[in-house]
């Protein structure tokens, strides 16, 4: 039968509530720091963490430094409207620059709600979402740890699966968005796979994208193997790589773009087997996406516009 609660009581179990996650911050903390191996040190690495002003502001510096890393941070300091601007995942040079100033071994970048991640080697040079993946992904090899095949998207660089494929693993290739991934990932039983904008998915260390995270699996890796950054990316070579979006009337589907398949296999024989290429509508704007990638960045960004070109005068 139902029991008809006084409002007092009510109240009570909902302040009782708001109570149990006042060290919600100090909670996440321990809970990023539990998945990496609990007699991990940073100390000795100097980095630069990069907040964008959003949801890890007072998190991120917190779980690196706690873990003995020199830690400076920027992009700490929110004001409700300065989320992602000019600084973060989506924006990296202020990070960059900071790291070479400061002679930092590394940088990490969060975006705005701390599931993206992007890093900066002690050059200054970027490492992407997909060069990300391949280091975690040859840490779990070592460490006898890696499950499943390996999950990347329709926008992953072919170095990235070229590389998996010469660990022995298997890489497959879902739609672009971490849903796909996360979808893909349960159905065969894997553990790793992201986007090379930087939401990586580690699911035997959490249940979603997550940032600071996918950064912890890096820096464990670097700890272990005496590497730099710099080093353990090295095994994966980047293809070069050329976007150009083409404007039509109206944002289109897969289906409408079937009339045009024909100039994409005549481009694909130019590249022959050293390349790829991707046709695709954007889901929130009325442009036709053109990627091209290949091993020779003049002939890719040749065939790019040329076929951008020809899909405009088509469509």
């Amino acid at each position: 039968a139902a029991i008809a609660l006084p409002m007092q009581t009510v109240e009570s179990e909902k302040l009782g509530k708001a109570r149990r996650i006042d060290n919600a911050d100090a909670r996440y903390i321990e809970a990023c720091k539990a998945s990496v191996s609990p007699d991990l040190s940073l100390s000795g690495l100097k980095m630069v963490v990069d907040c964008a002003h959003g949801a890890a502001y007072h998190i991120a510096p917190k779980v690196f430094s706690e873990l003995g890393a020199d830690v400076i941070a920027i992009g700490v300091e929110p004001d409700g409207l300065n989320i992602n601007l000019g600084c973060g995942a989506t924006s990296l040079d202020a990070l960059q620059q900071q790291v070479v100033e400061h002679q930092a071994d590394l940088g990490i970048a969060l975006d705005g709600d701390a599931d993206r991640i992007m890093m900066v080697d002690h050059t200054g040079a970027v490492v992407d979402g997909d060069q990300i993946i391949y280091m975690i992904a040859r840490s779990r090899l070592v460490t006898d740890s890696m499950e499943g095949p390996v999950v990347g998207t329709l926008m992953s660089n072919l170095g990235l699966e070229l590389a998996i494929q010469d660990m022995g693993l298997t890489f497959i290739r879902e739609g672009v968005g971490d849903r796909h991934i996360m979808r893909r990932l349960i159905k065969d039983k894997g553990i790793l796979g992201g986007e090379p904008s930087g939401h990586i998915i580690c699911l035997d260390k959490t249940t979603t994208g997550d940032g600071i995270v996918a950064a912890l699996q890096v820096l464990q890796a670097m700890v272990v193997s005496g590497d730099s950054l710099a080093s353990l990316r090295q095994g994966m070579s980047c293809y070069p790589q050329t976007m150009v979006n083409v404007p039509v009337s109206a944002i289109m589907n897969a289906d409408q773009l079937a009339s045009v398949q024909g100039l994409v296999e005549d481009a694909e024989r130019d590249l022959g087997d050293s390349g790829r290429i991707l046709l695709r509508p954007s889901g929130t704007e009325p442009v036709v996406r053109v990627m091209v990638e290949g091993k020779d960045a003049q002939q890719v960004g040749i065939i790019a516009n040329q076929l951008a070109d020809r899909v405009s005068a088509a469509l």
